[in-house]
């Protein structure tokens, strides 16, 4: 069945963090990997000589970036989801270069981490807002995904899934599996919860040494995960996402080594479904 190969792996530049974004996406795309999101670190990498180079090494190796994650979550709260209402055109044309840098990369997700905690805002604005910025991103050929955020309001399942309930198919949801365990949500109850609405994730592992390990460095039940994303019948990109060990010095190497591990795991187990 065709759904059988809808589940694949990547890396997302902010593994390497702070590593300059053109050098971490260089890394990640000559060591082979078939799949990256691009986590823009300041405004200058939006154009220019940091843009041109980031464009040529994606021709240069075929990578396909998945998803854009803009430096600018910090102050979504403020302009996006204040009750200060004229902040808003602003924030729309700001965000509206992002779109166009994803339209460039033929990057089809933009991630959004929302208001933190508490909110200003009713829910109900809150989820107006975001189909409203979700709406602009559409002629861009980009769909804005919600992340669940330890520190925001979008931690919360039972936010989520008001959220769904409000905006049907339009509310569109990327899964931070470190971030559904630090707000005490186990992944897989979110991904069976969200079903088809999820569509990217931000992944680790976890287990006794802690909640962002590379994947089979823990011991959460990854099988149980994945199977809950093949229900979804969605292509996911279970994009890998951890901080960097400055005290390893192999890090690097073990990133992308365990991105192949992840990938050869998702072809095996979706070969034996």
């Amino acid at each position: 069945m065709n759904e059988k190969k809808n589940l694949t792996a990547g890396i997302s530049t902010a593994s390497l963090y702070p590593k300059e974004l053109e050098k971490a996406f260089r890394i990640i795309c000559e060591a082979g990997v078939l799949n990256t999101e691009i986590f823009v670190n300041t405004d200058c990498e939006l154009r220019g000589a940091v843009f041109d180079e980031m464009m040529s090494i994606k021709r240069q190796n075929g990578t396909n970036v998945r998803a854009i994650h803009p430096f600018t979550c910090g102050i979504e709260t403020i302009m996006l989801y204040s009750e200060y209402s004229r902040r808003l055109p602003d924030f729309f044309d700001y965000y509206r270069q992002y779109f166009e840098y994803a339209q460039k990369f033929e990057a089809e997700f933009f991630i959004l981490h929302g208001a933190k905690m508490p909110m200003k805002i009713s829910r109900k604005e809150n989820f107006e807002r975001y189909l409203q910025l979700s709406e602009i991103a559409k002629p861009y050929g980009v769909t804005v995904l919600q992340e669940n955020v330890e520190r925001c309001e979008s931690r919360h399942l039972d936010f989520l899934k008001e959220m769904k309930d409000n905006l049907g198919d339009n509310a569109n949801f990327v899964l931070d599996t470190k971030q559904a365990l630090r707000s005490g949500e186990d992944p897989t109850n979110v991904v069976k919860s969200l079903g088809k609405n999820i569509r990217h994730i931000h992944f680790s592992d976890s287990g006794k040494k802690g909640d962002c390990l590379f994947y089979k460095d823990g011991e959460y039940d990854n099988e149980g995960l994945f199977f809950a994303l093949l229900e979804t019948g969605n292509k996911i990109t279970l994009m890998i996402e951890t901080y960097r060990d400055f005290d390893d010095p192999l890090y690097e190497n073990k990133l992308t080594e365990n991105y192949f591990l992840v990938k050869n795991d998702l072809d095996n187990f979706c070969d034996t479904l």
